[in-house]
């Protein structure tokens, strides 16, 4: 626990606690730059924690002026390389003590612009992914005052539950001898698990313009992984942004006769100008967004008919606020929506409430219904997350509907964060995308 000195009769400073990097600074709203206002609510942000938590996440709580407590999930940036902090800390730090401590938390969408129009310089995933943890942690005070799910506040839901996925690995880089039949081995675990979709990178690090055995490898283990499973269930492919144009092209057309549910992440954002030409070229449904950030990056996508799926993240594109916005512009393009989330419960939480509410929500990623580690922060975990059919049931308590055990995150703080992403290289040294 930090040390808390009073500042004033109503708001507190938490200092860092020496040697506990899980602690992070909580400031007084003495000095922000907007005044606190009157409305009819009397509830105001009082305080706030941020947790850095194994295997690389940041919990959010915030705490009012009347007791309660709601939880959101900032995305790392950039995985706690080394021994530095993440990217998102002091961003969080800045935007809280500027613009929400003192304020009434159930004005969700005044709070999301100030944060982000008060920012000159504004967007991208450090910007946005510290409004996404803000934000879904007013939400979950916004539920949990109102007694309601985030997805009956928003309208009610679309849905009951969502199709997910499980992430199976191409062992390209793990040392064993028959790739191919390894993926397949893990795909039909996936379905006797009770999957009805798997997704597979089926490429490591490529050339600009890679031989053609590069070619016939990702297509004998996704061929293998299609015979493992069959043709009920879903395939989806993620180039991850390692490919060329050039590239994209020959796997997309080499890969669609395994009929992919999509292919994700062609190239990489930088070089979304070609998704367009791409989609032209191949029967494979196209999808792309976990590196776009907001409405306006997402725009010239769908206005082009480049892409049939948007993978905004949660917790990396402005919350819950911004990728319902995201998907209700999806679905005037005919696009469906399938959330980017690769990190912790509260980050998968938010994306099932967001799911409920989009009618063009059309599957979940998650990495952590398999994993008890990453379990162990929710007190409800009998209740929640439970795979039925391939399907994940949308939480319905109050707010994001999941209880985070604050004692275990706190006993975790600070501990075995460490993550290296090391450089991709070629086979002549230079750098290329991994």
């Amino acid at each position: 626990m930090g040390r808390l000195s009073t500042v004033s009769p109503s708001f507190f400073v938490r200092s860092e606690l020496a040697g506990n990097p899980g602690l992070v600074a909580v400031f007084s709203p003495s000095e922000r730059s907007i005044p606190a206002r009157s409305h009819r609510h009397c509830m105001r942000v009082t305080d706030y924690e941020l947790y850095a938590v194994p295997p690389r996440w940041q919990f959010l709580k915030l705490e009012t002026s009347d007791g309660r407590v709601g939880w959101g999930e900032v995305y790392t940036k950039w995985h706690f390389a080394g021994d530095s902090e993440p990217a998102t800390k002091n961003a969080v730090d800045q935007l809280l003590h500027q613009y929400v401590l003192g304020e009434d938390p159930s004005r969700i969408e005044y709070l999301w612009q100030a944060m982000y129009r008060s920012s000159f310089y504004r967007g991208g995933p450090v910007h946005m992914s510290a409004i996404a943890g803000i934000d879904e942690a007013l939400w979950d005070l916004k539920g949990k005052a109102a007694g309601m799910s985030v997805a009956e506040l928003l309208g009610g839901p679309a849905r009951d539950r969502i199709r997910t996925y499980r992430h199976v690995r191409a062992h390209g880089e793990d040392g064993v001898s028959d790739p191919a039949a390894a993926a397949a081995a893990e795909a039909r675990d996936a379905v006797e698990a009770g999957y009805t979709a798997v997704k597979l990178i089926p490429t490591g690090g490529l050339e600009p313009i890679d031989t053609p055995a590069t070619v016939e490898r990702a297509r004998e283990l996704v061929g293998a992984v299609r015979e493992a499973i069959g043709p009920s269930v879903d395939l989806a492919l993620d180039f991850h942004g390692r490919t060329s144009k050039a590239m994209a092209r020959r796997l997309a057309s080499s890969l669609e006769a395994f009929d992919p549910l999509f292919i994700e992440e062609p190239v990489t954002p930088e070089h979304d100008r070609e998704l367009a030409r791409l989609a032209e070229g191949t029967t494979a449904p196209i999808a792309t967004g976990e590196r776009l950030y907001s409405r306006w990056e997402f725009r010239p996508i769908l206005e082009a008919d480049a892409v049939d799926v948007v993978q905004p993240d949660v917790s990396s594109a402005g919350g819950i606020t911004e990728t319902k916005k995201i998907a209700d512009m999806a679905e005037t393009y005919d696009a469906s929506i399938a959330p980017h989330c690769p990190i912790g419960p509260l980050a998968l939480a938010a994306s099932l409430q967001t799911d409920a509410i989009a009618p063009n929500a059309l599957i979940q990623e998650q990495v952590i219904l398999d994993d008890a580690e990453a379990i162990r922060y929710v007190e409800n975990d009998d209740d929640v997350f439970d795979l039925t059919d391939g399907f994940l049931d949308v939480p319905d308590g109050p707010g994001l509907g999941i209880e985070i055990d604050e004692d275990r995150v706190r006993e975790l703080a600070g501990t075995d964060l460490g993550f290296d992403r090391s450089p991709g290289h070629r086979a002549d040294g230079s750098i290329g995308e991994r």
